[in-house]
Order: C-alpha cells, then structure tokens, then sequence
C-alpha cells in the first residue's frame, strides 16, 4: 500500500458513522450485509448510509455485489490487510511479530 492510499483509508475511517459501518461489516464478514440492514443496524437514512459506504469503497475497504435487485457490502480484508501491513511494516525494531493484537502471538 502507499501512503496516499493509506491516507484515504484512514480518512475514510475518521467519521464516526463511516467506522461503525466498517466495524460491522468485518463482524459481519465474510458474509457481509444488505444497505437496508446496515442502516437499520446504524439508525442511518439511506441517502446518509449510501455516501458513507462510496466513502468507504473508495478507500478500499469494502466492497459491493449486485445480488438480484439489492447490493450486499463487505468489508475488503485485502484492503484492511494491506492498511495494517501499512502501518505495520517497520514495526518493534524488525520484529513484527511483537505488533500483534494482545492474544494473538505465536
């Protein structure tokens, strides 16, 4: 990832309605969900809900299918993924294992 993509990405992020969308599309991952769901889920309007999640497909951390006459939103684990890489990669001295989330050691 570049610094310009991790840039929007993270800019993406930094709205309060547009990370509680992502958060529960990784939740809701790999499956994903329906606009309506997330809206409802969200307390969101339509209109609100739909820039937020262009936002967030621009930034390349979700992704949307047609599925008949409904889109289904998922969150992009190859973007997140490459976000944390990002931030990541010259982590704890040459030591990235050390950057892991508690718990997740190995």
């Amino acid at each position: 990832m570049e610094t310009n993509d991790a840039v929007c990405a993270l800019a993406a992020l930094a709205q309060e309605s547009r990370l509680a969308a992502f958060r529960l599309l990784v939740r809701n991952a790999p499956e994903g969900l329906t606009p309506g769901v997330i809206g409802e889920q969200l307390g969101l309007p339509a209109p609100t809900l739909s820039f937020h999640l262009k936002t967030l497909a621009q930034a390349g951390l979700v992704t949307s299918v047609q599925e008949g006459r409904f889109l289904r939103y998922r969150a992009a684990m190859a973007g997140i993924n490459g976000l944390i890489e990002f931030l990541t990669e010259d982590c704890c001295g040459g030591h990235p294992e050390l950057c892991l989330p508690k718990g997740k050691h190995t």
